[in-house]
């Protein structure tokens, strides 16, 4: 099962746009502290976060007891310094696995890139380009692992027949 770990996020509205793909998706969401924001109930009413309470949400006071929570997983790094191109890694379905990204400010830290350096994977971009938005590049990982395994649990119905089901049932 794959889950979606951001490591000290710091700007809500790129954490809303992920919580919102992890909601359409049924993917897990990891949060590790500390964060640039509130996620109390008040804020996230207030942000407008509807979907928020349809997220699988996790809460982890520091990147060591995320580790240790979860040492028997298989962890993929997403950086601009990655090694692999993110299409080019297989993903397996059959074990439990964390897509991690780091702030927004500055990415992953140096000492998990270079004790990764085979888990480290990046999205390609222009020689003179910095990144990509965070919220971008989770929807980007995150789509291509369920492409990988034939979108398992997603909707195979498209846009038009279920157009005409909301039209009838109105």
């Amino acid at each position: 099962m794959l889950s979606i770990c951001l490591f000290e996020p710091e700007i809500p509205q790129n954490t809303g746009n992920i919580a919102r793909t992890a909601s359409v998706t049924g993917t897990p969401l990891h949060l590790v502290r500390p964060l640039g924001f509130d996620i109390s109930e008040k804020a996230v009413r207030h942000a407008g976060l509807d979907y928020w309470d349809s997220v699988s949400l996790t809460v982890h006071d520091s990147i060591d007891e995320f580790f240790e929570k979860h040492k028997d997983s298989c962890f993929y790094f997403f950086s601009a310094k990655g090694r692999k191109i993110y299409s080019d890694e297989r993903f397996d379905g059959s074990k439990d696995i964390f897509f991690i990204f780091g702030k927004e400010s500055t990415g992953l830290d140096e000492s998990i890139l270079r004790a990764y350096p085979e888990q480290t994977l990046r999205i390609p971009l222009k020689s003179n380009a910095r990144s990509l938005n965070l919220s971008n590049s989770v929807a980007i990982a995150v789509y291509e692992y369920y492409r990988q395994l034939g979108f398992p649990g997603l909707s195979e119905e498209d846009g038009l027949h279920r157009m005409k089901w909301q039209e009838d049932n109105v």
